[in-house]
């Protein structure tokens, strides 16, 4: 499937380096990339798996 057409967008505290993702809505779900990388592999994920994973970055279950 080509994604490349998408709106993709880069978090706005994103420091510039290229050391982020981007991410687009998808009717399936939602499409993560590397921003350095914008030709190489796209992560899909559903709806309720990136609502889980904000949800668990917003209370702190993956910092180190």
């Amino acid at each position: 499937m080509d994604l490349s057409h998408l709106p993709w967008k880069k978090s706005t505290r994103s420091s510039g380096n290229g050391a982020c993702v981007e991410v687009a809505i998808v009717a399936e779900g939602v499409a993560v990339r590397d921003t350095k990388d914008r030709e190489g592999g796209i992560l899909q994920f559903t709806h309720e798996e990136w609502t889980a994973f904000i949800a668990g970055a917003k209370n702190g279950e993956f910092d180190l």
